[in-house]
C-alpha cells in the first residue's frame, strides 16, 4: 500500500477495470463482496497516501525556507568587508537591535486627536505568517506564463551582493539589506497589502531585499520609484518575472513637483504624470487610504521636505490632490522628536510639528540603529550636535485625519492658516494676544475668552487643536482681517520660525 501513491494514473485505472471485471465475472456472491470491498479500501488508502506524501513534502519545504533564512542570517551577523577593505556599516547582529516603541501622552484637559493618535503599534506576528499566496506568474523557457503556487517564493539575493551594490551608489542614501529587517517593516506595513485595491509607493528600494520580501509577504501591487540607474535593471528583470504585481518607474519620490518651470527628466517627475501612467484616479478625501507609501528620507534636507509635504498636504496639492496619502518613513530621531513635541517645549515646539500634528496620526511604528542600515560610500553615520539623541532612524506613519477639512477648513484658506501658526510660532515666548491684536486690534481678548484661554499664554504654550479652534474663530469673525497677516507675512524675509 505504500508504494500506491507512486504508481502512474494508468497503472491504477488498469488494476481497477481488473478487479471490477473480477466482480462482474465472479460466480460466487461472496467472492464478489470481498472484491468490492478491496476495490473500495484500495482507492481510500490511495488518496489517503497521496495527501500524506503532499504533508510531508511541503514540510519538508518549510524546512528548507527557514534553514535558508537561518543561514542568510548568519551572513547578516558578519561585518561585511567592501572594496576598499573598510568595514561595511550595514548588517549588524539582532542583539543592537531596538525594539522599544515610544508613546506620546496627552495632558489632562488638553485636546487631542483621537483614539489612535500616537498610540504605538506593537503587534508583530511570525515571520511564517507572511508566507501567503501571491497569485504570481513565472516566465517559463518558451516565453510561456505559469501560475506558480503558493510556496514558490522570489530569492532575495546574497547579503554580500546586496551590500556591494548598496554601497556602490553615488548618492547619499541608506538601504535595507538585512533579511530581518525586511520583515519587520513588512509586517509594520500592514496585513492590507495583499488586499488588490492596496497600492504601495516603495521609494529608492535599491538592491530590492524590501521588494521581494513585501511580494513574498502578499503585496498585491508594488511600485517601486528608483532614481538611480544602477539600480533599474535588476528591478526591471524582477517585474519582468511577474504578473503586474510590480510597476517598476526611474522616479525620486522627494523631488516630486519641482517648483518653477521648464523642461524636466527622470528622475524628477510631476504627479500628475505619474498617477495617470499608474491610472490611479483622484479619490475623495475621506475615502478609504488609496496609497501607501514607504521609504527612507534623505538625511541631507529631511527638515525641507517635511516641509513641502505638509504645505501639499493642507492645500491638497501634488500627491494630496488624489485622496489622503499614507506616508511610512524612516527618519532621523532628533527630527520625529521635534515633529511630536509637545506645547511647552521651547526649542523643539515648531510650526512643522503644529501642522504635522494637526493633519495628520503620528504613530512611531520602530526604531532601528543607523547601523542596521548599509550606506552608500559618500553617506557617514550623523553626528548629534544638539541636546537631542540621533542614534536611531524612526519608521514613522504618517496618516492624514479624514476630518480634517471640516468646520470651516477648506484647501482654499488653509494657506492662510499656515501663515497663521507660522507667525505664532516665529517667536514662542511671546503672548498670544499680542499676535492677535496685531492681526486684528483690539479683539485678542474676546477670541481668547471664547476660547476658554488666560490672556498671558505663551505662542509656544499652544496645542495644535487650538490653533485650528482659533483660526476658525478668527474667519468667522467680523473684526479679523487677513490684510495684516500677508503684511508682515511680506516684510518677513529670513523665514524665522519654520527651521
Amino acid at each position: 500500500m505504500s508504494q500506491l501513491p507512486y504508481t502512474t494514473r494508468a497503472a491504477k485505472t488498469s488494476s481497477s477495470r481488473d478487479i471490477v471485471h473480477q466482480v462482474t465475472t465472479s460466480r460466487s456472491s461472496s467472492q464478489a463482496l470481498f472484491l468490492s470491498v478491496y476495490f473500495c479500501l484500495s482507492i481510500y488508502w490511495s488518496t489517503m497516501s497521496t495527501r500524506i506524501c503532499r504533508m510531508v513534502e511541503l514540510m519538508m519545504r518549510s524546512a528548507h525556507c527557514q534553514t535558508r533564512s537561518k543561514l542568510c542570517l548568519r551572513k547578516a551577523v558578519l561585518t561585511p568587508v567592501g572594496p576598499s577593505g573598510l568595514c561595511v556599516h550595514g548588517a549588524l547582529s539582532l542583539q543592537r537591535r531596538a525594539y522599544s516603541l515610544d508613546s506620546l501622552s496627552s495632558s489632562p484637559g488638553r485636546p487631542t486627536f483621537g483614539p489612535n493618535s500616537q498610540q504605538p503599534h506593537t503587534e508583530r506576528t511570525s515571520p511564517c505568517s507572511a508566507l501567503t499566496h501571491r497569485n504570481l506568474s513565472a516566465v517559463a523557457v518558451q516565453g510561456q506564463c505559469r501560475p506558480l503556487c503558493r510556496y514558490d517564493f522570489l530569492d532575495i539575493g546574497e547579503v554580500e551582493e546586496n551590500v556591494r551594490r548598496a554601497q556602490a551608489c553615488r548618492a547619499m542614501r541608506h538601504f535595507i539589506v538585512d533579511p530581518n529587517l525586511a520583515t519587520l517593516v513588512t509586517q509594520q506595513l500592514g496585513p492590507d497589502l495583499q488586499d488588490a485595491k492596496t497600492i504601495l509607493f516603495e521609494c529608492n528600494p535599491g538592491p530590492g531585499v524590501l521588494t521581494r520580501t513585501l511580494l513574498n509577504a502578499g503585496a498585491q501591487r508594488v511600485v517601486a520609484l528608483e532614481g538611480d540607474k544602477s539600480f533599474l535593471q535588476a528591478l526591471q528583470e524582477l517585474e519582468s518575472q511577474l504578473d503586474g504585481q510590480l510597476d517598476i518607474l526611474h522616479c525620486d519620490y522627494f523631488k516630486l513637483d519641482p517648483i518653477g518651470s521648464g523642461s524636466i527628466k527622470a528622475p524628477v517627475m510631476f504627479t500628475d504624470k505619474l498617477f495617470t501612467d499608474l491610472g490611479i484616479s483622484e479619490a475623495s478625501w475621506t475615502d478609504d487610504i488609496p496609497v501607501k507609501v514607504f521609504g527612507i528620507m534623505p538625511q541631507h534636507n529631511e527638515r525641507g521636505i517635511l516641509l513641502k509635504m505638509v504645505y501639499a498636504l493642507f492645500e491638497r496639492l501634488s500627491v494630496y490632490r488624489y485622496g489622503r496619502i499614507e506616508l511610512n518613513l524612516f527618519m532621523s530621531e532628533k527630527e520625529y522628536l521635534k515633529l511630536v513635541s509637545r506645547p511647552g517645549e521651547m526649542m523643539n515646539y515648531r510650526a512643522f510639528s503644529v501642522l504635522w500634528q494637526m493633519a495628520c496620526d503620528i504613530q512611531l511604528l520602530h526604531k532601528e540603529p543607523w547601523e542596521s542600515f548599509v550606506m552608500s560610500s559618500r553617506q557617514r553615520v550623523p553626528v548629534s550636535k544638539g541636546k537631542l539623541p540621533n542614534d536611531h532612524l524612526c519608521l514613522v506613519r504618517l496618516r492624514p485625519r479624514a476630518d480634517l477639512f471640516s468646520g470651516g477648513l477648506t484647501p482654499s484658506n488653509a494657506s492662510t492658516l499656515l501663515l497663521m501658526v507660522k507667525q505664532c510660532l516665529a517667536k514662542r515666548k511671546v503672548k498670544l494676544i499680542d499676535r492677535l491684536n496685531l492681526w486684528s486690534p483690539d479683539s485678542g481678548s474676546k477670541l481668547l475668552s471664547e476660547m476658554g484661554m488666560t490672556e498671558d499664554i505663551l505662542t509656544g504654550h499652544v496645542y495644535p487643536e487650538e490653533y485650528r479652534q482659533l483660526f476658525l474663530l478668527m474667519e468667522n469673525s467680523q473684526e479679523f482681517t487677513q490684510s495684516w497677516l500677508y503684511e508682515e507675512i511680506l516684510e518677513n524675509t529670513q523665514r524665522e520660525g519654520w527651521a
